[in-house]
């Protein structure tokens, strides 16, 4: 069996690292590192396993949608995740669909797009 690579972090450039660390720390659970600061962050996941995902400061401003974004799977119903994902600093983009089980697509403070579904 041939050795291949595997995943160890997800980087997300932004304008400001920390408030878009900390906003990721929350949702997922996962522990804030101490050193982070404003020009790179780093969240450590909850769990064994888990992605970690660094986040770090750049001077180009986000001018397209996101080639890559990250699914979130909801605990409970899709609406319920999202009012908390709201309450942390997250925006709704958009819905797609009508029941509880919408698939909504949403924005991280930094303006990253990122999916709630079930």
């Amino acid at each position: 069996m041939a050795v291949t690579s595997w995943i160890k972090s997800i980087t997300v450039d932004c304008d400001d690292a920390l408030p878009v660390a900390t906003f990721w720390a929350a949702a997922l659970g996962g522990e804030l590192d101490e050193d982070s600061t404003s020009d790179k962050a780093y969240v450590e996941a909850p769990g064994w396993g888990g992605v970690n995902l660094w986040f770090q400061r750049v001077t180009e401003p986000k001018t397209a949608k996101n080639r890559l974004h990250l699914d979130l799977r909801a605990p409970g119903t899709v609406p319920d995740e999202v009012a908390r994902l709201e309450s942390l600093g997250a925006t709704v983009q958009a819905v797609h669909g009508t029941d509880e089980s919408a698939l909504t697509v949403m924005l991280d403070p930094g303006g990253n797009e990122f999916c709630v579904e079930l």
